[in-house]
């Protein structure tokens, strides 16, 4: 496969990843039984500051990009901006198109919606990182305060700021909104994202994606 080839896969690959993390962005805010925690944090700042889901998903995403050229612009690439202008306004899309008229689900159904946001977010994650075009902007932030400016173990680093996203998250909806529909903020797919994410995405690189990406080609030099 020649190299032209290999970035169209790649490219493609990165923009369904982000395509199916709206979908599954979407789905989860439906269940309203949390969501992952940058967009608790970002569901949070949507609810205190009066533009849409999109507009502020995207600004934060321009500050923490800033941070990301100042300190480091290594783990920045195409994917990364695509990420950017196109994730929280398909979040948007998807809600009006898909759960526009949605409204009191019984437990078994968030439960539905809950488990199959959790599989496509994990295998929207998994094309994203097998691309390799880039990450997220948050995903940038950890990786810098890792491996530059040396403040722990990657692991603990990305736990500290999911932790600091889903207590800033859910402090903002709670100063604009109160308690009522928190569950869009923070629950059990908070939890379930932050610590059990991880084997799901190898699965899904091991035994799907990676043998895809990889049938016609050598892995060397080309990832």
């Amino acid at each position: 496969m020649n190299e032209k080839k290999i970035f169209i896969r790649r490219l493609w690959m990165s923009v369904l990843g982000v395509v199916l993390t709206a979908l599954a962005v979407a789905m989860f805010k439906t269940a309203a039984m949390g969501v992952d925690p940058f967009q608790s944090f970002v569901s949070g700042m949507d609810a205190l500051i009066p533009l849409s889901y999109g507009t502020v998903y995207s600004a934060l995403c321009v500050l923490m990009l800033c941070f990301s050229l100042i300190c480091d612009r290594h783990y920045l690439g195409l994917a990364t901006f695509i990420n950017l202008f196109l994730l929280g306004y398909m979040v948007e899309f998807f809600q009006k198109l898909c759960f526009g008229g949605v409204t009191e689900l019984s437990l078994p159904m968030k439960l539905l919606l809950f488990a199959g946001a959790f599989v496509l977010l994990c295998f929207s994650a998994s094309l994203y990182i097998t691309a390799d075009l880039g990450v997220s902007a948050y995903d940038a932030v950890a990786l810098i305060l890792t491996n530059k400016f040396h403040l722990g173990k990657f692991k603990f680093v990305r736990i500290t700021t999911d932790v600091v996203c889903v207590v800033a998250g859910v402090s903002f909806y709670v100063l604009s909104q109160g308690t009522k529909g928190l569950g869009t903020v923070v629950g059990v797919a908070t939890v379930a994202t932050a610590f059990g994410m991880g084997p799901l995405i190898d699965w899904f690189n091991r035994k799907l994606v990676e043998p895809f990406f990889y049938r016609d080609h050598e892995r060397q030099g080309e990832a």
